[in-house]
């Protein structure tokens, strides 16, 4: 079925449950927080994403998509170590915030590729990570990743100024 095994399929559907995960609470909550639930849920879905995606070698042997996987996790524990007792607005919930809005981008890399070399089946949008379509949608996508980043960073900083500009309890 489309030339992926059964693992890849298996790979693919935690995916596409993590990649639902972070774009519904980035749409809803304009944020992931690891002090959730659902920010809970969308770690586990995507480290084990991360995780299965370095036992796939169709292309070969150990590749960017491998690296991109170790980014991932690398990223995940960053944010959840910045976010920890984070001040709301502070530079680490900052970083925490826009870590794991990187890591929903980080998504889309493998899966245009992964998608578009195949689809549509008789005649694939692209030819493989090289093709100047697939940098061209990775790199629209990357733009609207730093507007999600940006409005975030307005956000926050607002949050902080709020946090700030409270009176603390007596």
């Amino acid at each position: 079925m489309l030339g992926i095994t059964a693992f890849g399929l298996f790979h693919t559907a935690i995916s596409l449950m993590s990649l639902g995960l972070g774009l519904s609470y980035l749409v809803r909550r304009r944020d992931i927080r690891w002090n959730t639930g659902l920010g809970k849920a969308y770690v586990a879905w995507t480290a084990a994403a991360a995780i299965t995606g370095l036992f796939i070698f169709r292309h070969g042997g150990f590749n960017e998509a491998h690296v991109l996987s170790i980014v991932t996790l690398l990223t995940l524990a960053a944010a959840i170590v910045a976010e920890r007792g984070a001040a709301p607005g502070s530079w680490r919930d900052c970083f925490a915030a826009l870590a794991f809005s990187l890591t929903v981008f980080f998504h889309f890399i493998p899966g245009f590729n992964e998608t578009l070399v195949r689809l549509p089946v008789d005649a694939p949008y692209i030819t493989g990570p090289d093709d100047p379509k697939l940098k061209t949608l990775v790199g629209g996508t990357f733009l609207v990743f730093l507007v999600i980043a940006t409005l975030q960073l307005r956000r926050l900083r607002r949050l902080r100024r709020i946090h700030a500009a409270a009176p603390s309890p007596a």
